[in-house]
């Protein structure tokens, strides 16, 4: 295998640069992000002012105010454990490869290749739905400074490729402004939910009380089969989607100091304080609808919103008040879409490098910048091509696409956790951990992990509506959860492509470094 010519700026006694040797690596990428840098890219990709508001209809439609009461507590522990697990591989194998590498290195090729094929078709998928849940806030935060272009599914989709263009630039651009970006958006959001909590508890028209918020239920499912309880069920993806995305701390491993530390804390600290901060944003939202929970979802319908949060801030405070509290959340979700093509374009960078992805010769070059640019534009066109499908159904039907898109994000990155998870416990006592480890618990931990993700995985292929069921009288294609249909195509393309040829020479991650034990003597 070829050496990459020169190693990046560090010393050659640096416990990062040995560790990365040691897994086979010459350091490529510029190693300046701190522990909080770590931290803020993975929680301005789980954004809870994102997840927890573009996707929030998803919750009210699908159990009500329950699911916001009890179903993100209910995620937010069970996403703890999978974070837990994912911490103690991510410290010992701290990689820009992440869940892939992990996998190859505890299973075989094999694991290692679908583990990254999954991995990357989350990463894509959440992409498209972070920027097109942007997309849903800019419209709004346009039509309330009096520059409103209207909601319908063109206009949502115009917005959504302006809003992905930007990103995209904004990442060629590198690394000189990305800490600074995802420093500054850990603390809007931060202060950014403060600010929401402020203003609707002292400033809403009126409020909800404590038995509407965690008893009040809605069973708009559309699925004739098990009532508010399994309406309930597909609620969680509002939370479950909400916690997406903090892999990108093991994305950034080769640009994290201390990584073996910092990452595994980027991780944990990412769904602790999204879980509190998260719930104290959707609970005061819950506790300011107007009327019945039914009666806002039927309002926001009637307006032509394209979000029920946008009708309840509209309808509980002042002009200024909404419109302030709606540019928030829209900025916040643009730093959100932002540093989630920052780690996607990292881990079809570090995919590429190990030859895993047709050009890849292409998508593993770097910018004089060290920016993988051609990545970038591979991402940011296949997110882009994801959401077409919101372009050719009605406008009442036009966030399928976008709830099709979570679906996809969840599914492709849980699996792509639990692949690596598995192999761990099959190692039992004899995998090797890093600074950062379960101890004695790794077993309860990742079993776990491993039957939530199996859970949820099976939850969210469901339709949203009878009407996307095939063998029903009144099937449309309108109404179908394509979540299942896509990771069905992705996984049979890439079964098929496996079976036929990659089996014979992807052998797994490929050393940059020539001789590993030379370097070390040095």
């Amino acid at each position: 295998m070829s050496t990459i010519e020169e190693p990046a700026a560090a010393p050659e006694g640096d416990a990062d640069v040995r560790r990365l040797r040691e897994m086979g690596y010459e350091p490529t990428l510029e190693r300046s992000m701190g522990g909080f840098s770590n931290f803020a890219i993975s929680f301005s990709i789980v954004s809870i002012l994102t997840g927890g508001l573009a996707s929030y209809g998803i919750g009210l439609q699908n159990g009500g105010p329950i699911t916001m009461a009890w179903g993100w507590p209910l995620v937010s522990i069970m996403v703890l454990f999978v974070g837990m697990a994912m911490a103690e591989l991510a410290s010992a194998y701290p990689t820009a490869g992440g869940l892939y590498w992990w996998a190859s290195k505890l299973g075989t090729p094999a694991h290692g290749w679908f583990t990254g094929w999954f991995n990357l078709v989350g990463q894509i998928a959440v992409t498209a739905a972070i920027d097109y849940g942007a997309a849903i806030f800019v419209t709004a935060v346009l039509e309330t400074i009096g520059l409103g272009l209207g909601t319908s599914p063109g206009t949502l989709f115009a917005v959504f490729t302006v809003i992905l263009l930007l990103h995209a630039g904004m990442n060629v651009i590198g690394p000189q402004i990305m800490n600074a970006i995802n420093m500054v958006s850990a603390w809007w959001h931060l202060i950014g939910v403060t600010i929401f909590l402020l203003v609707l508890v002292l400033f809403a028209h009126s409020h909800q009380d404590f038995s509407f918020a965690f008893t009040k239920t809605v069973d708009n499912s559309g699925v004739g089969f098990g009532g508010v309880g399994f309406s309930f069920l597909l609620g969680l993806l509002h939370a479950q989607y909400t916690f997406t995305g903090y892999d990108a701390s093991a994305h950034m491993s080769e640009e994290t100091k201390n990584a073996s530390t910092a990452v595994a804390k980027g991780i944990i600290n990412t769904i602790l304080v999204s879980a509190v901060f998260g719930y104290v944003l959707i609970m005061v939202v819950t506790y300011a609808i107007p009327g019945t929970a039914q009666e806002t979802l039927d309002a926001t319908a009637k307006a032509g919103l394209p979000s029920p949060v946008i009708y309840i801030l509209d309808t509980q405070l002042s002009g200024f008040l909404s419109g302030l509290l709606l540019i928030i959340a829209a900025v916040a979700q643009l730093f959100c879409g932002y540093a989630s093509v920052t780690a996607a374009s990292r881990m079809l960078y570090a995919f590429s490098r190990d030859k895993a992805v047709p050009g890849s010769r292409y998508w593993s070059v770097l910018s004089s910048r060290r920016v993988p640019v051609a990545a970038i534009g591979v991402v940011v066109v296949f997110a882009w091509i994801l959401l077409i499908p919101s372009l050719i159904v009605s406008s009442d039907k036009s966030l399928v696409a976008y709830s099709a898109a979570t679906s996809i994000a969840v599914i492709g990155l849980y699996i792509s956790y639990a692949i690596p998870i598995w192999l761990r416990l099959k190692h039992g006592s004899a995998f090797e951990t890093g600074d950062w480890s379960l101890g004695r618990w790794y077993k309860i931990v990742g079993i776990v992990a491993i039957a939530w993700v199996v859970f949820i995985c099976l939850l969210f292929i469901v339709p949203a509506a009878d009407a996307g069921l095939p063998w029903n009288d009144d099937f449309t294609w309108s109404s179908v959860n394509f979540a299942p249909i896509t990771v069905v195509v992705v996984l049979g393309a890439v079964g098929v492509w496996w079976l036929l040829s990659a089996r014979k020479w992807f052998t797994g991650p490929l050393h940059t470094v020539r001789e590993i034990e030379e370097e070390l003597d040095v």
